[in-house]
């Protein structure tokens, strides 16, 4: 098949969001995805957390889409019965000198996720629902939780599946061509003529951009890899909330997640690399095991050992800050029937199904 509606590249959690949606649309829908598997990726190496929303700067895509992807989300996983788990989440002071940062990020927080029922909790509060935690104060975000990423992907696939959308496997979008009104996606030896292109290539999204040869290189931000590595906890914790530190730069701290089979990890932390390498340096336990201690000061050291790695595909570097998504359409280009989708991070598999419909929008 050569002529489509639309081809998304990339088969992680944001191109199957997309596919499916444009497929529910009516639209005949192609997944290009280089890898034998569709969500080997990033979408394979998160914290597998439904965020609440509340990290993220005001009226910002990450934080509108976040809290709108959240509930959307949820009905998702109730509806085609996709493991998750509303567990909820503090974001703790680990000390009094810390909470005038604590203070400040409460205040941030809009009405729509106070709806949802954050607290305040004090020290004493917070010993009385998790008593092995060690902190002077937190925010209580109920709506926060945990879902199978796998799942979720399997599910977003076979409703596209369902409605006509088809997965190409080992088919890397090599280059992309305009050619009148349509476009023209490279892969190997096919030509997929579309009117309709969305990259969701994740950590080739900006190489595939600039193999767009229509489009203006000013469009094409920078890539900056942040590895993040996560260390397991072999036995059982006292802990049935997901919980965090206060935000470093670069990411939310080293923090306590659960998966639904009950066992914990602690990451994600920061390293700025120049290439993919998702293998975990034991050397980096001390590190870990310091700010675990902050969360968690009874934690039994012996049990904490290496697990996985994923790279996030940053906008900014060390010194930059915090960047919103970037999700180009025609508007931002000029070009029709094109959308770009860059430095698409955590909370991308919260804010998957809003993406989805913004995209859809766009185009």
């Amino acid at each position: 098949m050569d002529q489509t509606d639309a081809v998304v590249i990339g088969a992680g959690v944001i191109g199957l969001a997309v596919a499916r949606a444009l497929a529910l649309a009516g639209r005949s829908v192609i997944v290009l995805e280089r890898e034998h598997a569709w969500g080997t990726g990033i979408s394979s190496r998160s914290s597998e957390v439904i965020h609440a929303g509340i990290h993220y700067p005001r009226g910002s895509l990450k934080e509108r889409l976040c809290i709108a992807g959240k509930r959307q989300l949820y009905a998702f996983c109730e509806s085609r019965q996709v493991a998750h788990r509303r567990i909820g989440k503090l974001t703790c002071a680990g000390t009094d000198a810390e909470l005038p940062r604590l203070e400040a990020l409460a205040r941030h927080i809009g009405g729509a996720e106070a709806d949802d029922g954050l607290q305040w909790l004090d020290r004493r509060a917070v010993a009385a629902i998790e008593p092995a935690l060690g902190c002077a104060a937190a925010l209580l975000t109920p709506s926060s939780g945990i879902v199978d990423s796998h799942g979720l992907m399997r599910a977003l696939l076979g409703e596209a599946e369902d409605h006509g959308a088809m997965l190409a496997r080992h088919a890397a979008a090599e280059r992309i061509e305009r050619r009148g009104m349509r476009w023209c996606v490279h892969a190997g030896e096919a030509r997929l003529h579309t009117p309709l292109v969305v990259n969701a290539a994740g950590l080739g999204a900006q190489g595939l951009a600039r193999r767009t040869d229509a489009l203006d290189p000013t469009h094409v931000p920078p890539l900056h890899l942040a590895k993040g590595s996560y260390f397991a906890y072999a036995g059982k914790v006292p802990f049935g909330r997901l919980i965090y530190p206060l935000p470093v730069p670069g990411g939310l701290g080293v923090h306590l997640t659960l998966d639904l089979a009950g066992q914990a990890r602690f990451g994600p932390d920061v390293e700025w690399v120049d290439a993919a390498d998702h293998t975990v340096d034991p050397a980096r336990k001390p590190a870990f095991l310091a700010a675990a201690r902050r969360l968690w000061p009874g934690i039994d050291e012996e049990r904490l050992h290496p697990g996985h790695a994923g790279i996030r595909p940053k906008l900014l570097g060390p010194d930059g800050g915090q960047a919103d998504f970037r999700i180009d359409g025609p508007e931002t280009h000029g070009l029709d029937g094109l959308v770009n989708l860059f430095g698409i991070e955590s909370p991308g598999l919260t804010t998957s199904l809003a993406i989805a419909d913004h995209v859809v929008a766009l185009l």
